[in-house]
């Protein structure tokens, strides 16, 4: 039947790119910033653009002063805030997550006590409802049961705002500028009321410090940020308070909170706030800059971005426009508009980071609490690397779109393991070094980088830098400081793993010794690649075998009926009792989870499971019941779980296992039925774009195939046509005509015009670009693409 179709459908004859014109609808008009922001998927909706420094959005509470209603400041269901805070990190999964630093809150009352004395927020935090909320790309407009409103626009680094409040009531705005999500060190407000001017900082850090997993090593400062905020008008009074202490008519105030929560921190903390006198005027224009480096840096910032007479709706427009650059790197055609507007709001936060850093003078504070400047050909120095999670999507999606960008990226990252003594850390936060996670991302990461033609970065010093932390043990890859969550050794006990070819539980100094083990694996393998392409053949052949220790933790009888991935100890023998639903051994997932966690190595996972239709069927029964039922939300410690990216790989392994038409059959399920729009439209943490990457190369009808590689996997697009618009690199662009809600499988493809029997393409079309025609079914094709010849390895 699937050849008579093939024989009797004919491919279209003409290509997407002379049939897709630009849509008429601006992509930006599609985005909806709420998406995510319920369910767990810990998005912000604030106003913020592609890159950008400055993310201002609200700060929630539900009556903790010292914590929030979500990881990141924000949740749907919170209606109370506190502030419009200046810094966000798009879906990060600590609670609190890190930044939210400097809430402003517009306040109508008289301030007759320390906000930071209000420590159930009961009297300096408002209510607000949805209905007055409105959230686009670049602008974020809020209305409060008070009877103040606030609409922000903002530019990279700098931001406007229009405050609103009753003509008959006193106003003022708060600067709450120790209340960081995560609490603080130091803070420091100073008020000029004969130039309208409030500036001051924070010191602060932190992320993921409230953890119980480690959570205590990360209790520490390693950034500043500076804010510079000029108004249109004059103030009517001033004050500012420090703990208890209120002090009307005072002009400067200092005092951090700590980084403790409840108890331990209420009450403590400094801030001020300024008065306006509305009752003929009752709007308020705020411009302010703010600066990692300094209060100069901040003004500087404002200066060049932002200029004196410029409204909101100007910045807002400006704005819409970067975005609008930013997203028609994948111009799509057709599917219902429920269907693009999740695809542009994922794409969206797919480009949100890596995130702004360097002022527009250069100049950016680094690892080692010091003051730097670009290095050479850099344009700008990024951070926020959640590597662990960004190195399986967001960083091949960052490659393929905006290689530039990504160059970039991979320079800063060097910057930071220079300044850092030489260690890569695998979850950087502005400035910090936090340790979160496991394994080594950044090997896999720069890479991938290189694997899919990024150039403009010091490709051979990082390689070098890389391949050191991999083969030269670091002392503290002895030391259990932070672990399990957030263990100081970013190749903890390295000597005893090249000893022993594994990560031993009893050890290993890390979160989980079988985790571990895979996800060093991954990184060799990639290390490996990037050795190849460079022609450093005695490197290429360490890291080709080191690539294969993950055979060292699976073990074959592991269960009576099926092999599976298992912590060893030091002697050799196995962690027991063993079952493939505990997280023993790993890091936020099951053995049966990270049994699958072999992407560098599919035909040898399939082999030591016992041949390739072993492994598929294993695999059916990962996605599905025991009556036959799917089994994609999550929630099974035996079964796929969406929300955690150990896993999120899986659905894409038949292709190499020679059943191509099942990888098509679970990615669609799963795009269909975890991912959409609303405020649940995320399945969990985004993890700085991770998940809406994933949902990005999904509805494309590609996925990477492994890290250190520019291979693509090919499944079935959801959109009739789609281009890849990428500056200096050739486009790509897919055709598939019939794509709807029935097509799911495919019957055919061509790549630039020829018959392509294989389902993934090789480095050409990601370097290079090119176009791929698919001709969908409604029923699976069960020969193409199975030729074991031709199976990804």
């Amino acid at each position: 039947m699937a050849m008579a179709l093939a024989v009797a459908v004919p491919f279209p004859t003409t290509s997407a790119a002379t049939t897709t014109a630009r849509p008429a609808e601006r992509p930006s008009a599609l985005v909806d910033p709420l998406i995510g922001t319920a369910n767990g998927g810990n998005t912000y909706p604030g106003a913020t653009l592609p890159y950008g420094m400055i993310a201002w959005s609200p700060t929630s509470t539900t009556g903790d002063q010292t914590s929030t209603g979500a990881a990141n400041g924000y949740q749907y269901d919170t209606t109370r805030i506190r502030g419009l805070s200046l810094t966000h990190v798009n879906g990060a999964g600590c609670n609190p997550g890190a930044a939210g630093d400097v809430p402003i809150m517009p306040f109508v009352g008289n301030v007759t006590s320390s906000p930071s004395a209000d420590t159930k927020d009961a009297v300096y935090a408002a209510d607000f409802s949805h209905a007055d909320e409105k959230a686009v790309p670049g602008r974020y407009t809020l209305g409060l049961e008070s009877g103040a409103a606030a609409d922000l626009a903002v530019s990279k680094r700098a931001g406007v705002a229009d405050f609103t409040f009753p003509s008959d009531r006193p106003a003022n705005l708060l600067f709450r500028v120790s209340n960081s999500l995560n609490g603080s060190e130091d803070a420091h407000v100073d008020i000029d009321a004969a130039h309208r001017k409030v500036t001051g900082w924070v010191r602060t850090g932190a992320f993921c410090g409230r953890r119980a997993n480690g959570g205590v090593n990360n209790r520490k400062s390693y950034y500043k940020l500076y804010f510079s905020a000029s108004f249109d008008r004059g103030f009517s009074s001033v004050g500012t308070w420090k703990d208890g202490t209120l002090s009307p008519g005072s002009t400067t105030a200092s005092g951090g909170e700590g980084y403790a929560t409840g108890a331990d921190r209420a009450g403590r903390g400094s801030g001020g706030w300024v008065g306006f006198d509305t009752s003929r005027d009752n709007d308020v224009r705020m411009r302010l800059g703010i600066s990692y480096v300094s209060l100069a840096g901040a003004e500087a910032n404002l200066r060049e971005e932002v200029t004196r007479d410029v409204s909101v709706a100007d910045v807002a427009a400006a704005g819409a426009r970067a975005w609008d650059r930013e997203l028609s790197s994948v111009r799509i055609e057709g599917g219902s508009t429920a269907r693009r507007q999740t695809f542009y709001t994922a794409l969206y936060h797919s480009l949100m980071q890596p995130n702004l850093i360097s002022d527009t003078d250069g100049r950016y504070w680094g690892m080692d609490q010091a003051v730097h400047r670009l290095a050479r050909g850099q344009r700008a120095q990024y951070s926020n690397f959640s590597g662990w999670d960004q190195y399986r999507a967001q960083i091949q999606l960052l490659a393929l779109l905006k290689p530039t960008v990504a160059g970039d990226f991979a320079q800063s990252l060097y910057n930071f393991a220079q300044q850092n003594g030489g260690v890569w850390d695998r979850w950087v936060h502005i400035s910090g070094a936090t340790h979160v996670m496991t394994g080594d991302p950044s090997a896999a990461t720069l890479a991938t980088f290189y694997a899919m033609g990024v150039r403009n970065f010091d490709y051979e010093g990082a390689f070098d830098s890389l391949v050191r932390q991999a083969a030269v043990p670091h002392p503290d890859g002895l030391s259990d400081a932070g672990c399990p969550g957030q263990c100081a050794g970013q190749r903890p006990n390295l000597a005893q793993y090249m000893s022993s070819h594994y990560a031993a539980q009893d050890v290993c100094h890390c979160w989980g010794g079988a985790a571990e083990t895979l996800e060093d694996a991954v990184a060799d393998s990639a290390l490996a690649k990037w050795a190849k392409l460079l022609g450093r053949e005695t490197e290429a052949k360490v890291f080709t075998e080191r690539a294969a220790y993950w055979r060292n933790v699976f073990n074959r009888e592991a269960t009576a009926g099926a092999g599976y991935i298992q912590a060893r100890r030091l002697d050799g023998s196995w962690v027991t009792p063993f079952n493939p639903a505990s997280d023993l051994g790993f890091a936020q997932g099951t053995s049966a989870t990270y049994t699958w966690m072999v992407p560098q190595d599919v035909q040898g996972l399939a082999e030591a499971m016992g041949g390739r239709e072993v492994a598929a069927a294993r695999l059916d029964g990962f996605f599905h019941k025991a009556d036959g039922s799917w089994s994609v939300r999550g929630g099974d410690p035996l079964r796929y779980d969406p929300t955690n990216e150990p896993g999120i790989h899986a659905p894409w392994l038949y292709n190499a296992l020679g059943q191509p038409w099942k990888t098509q059959a679970t990615v669609r399920q799963v795009l269909d039925t975890v991912y959409g729009t609303g405020p649940s439209g995320l399945p969990g943490n985004d993890d700085l774009g991770t998940m809406s990457a994933w949902y990005v190369f999904s509805s494309l009808g590609l996925y990477p195939q492994t890290p250190g590689s520019a291979s693509l996997l090919l499944g079935a697009p959801l959109f009739p046509a789609a281009v890849l618009d990428r500056s200096g690199l050739g486009d790509i662009t897919i055709s598939a005509p019939d794509a709807d809600d029935s097509h799911v499988y495919v019957d055919a493809v061509r790549l630039d015009g020829r018959p392509h029997q294989k389902s993934w393409t090789v480095a050409g079309l990601t370097r290079s670009g090119g176009a791929l025609t698919f001709r969908l079914t409604e029923q699976p094709n069960t020969r193409w693409a199975t030729d074991p010849a031709g199976l990804p390895r």
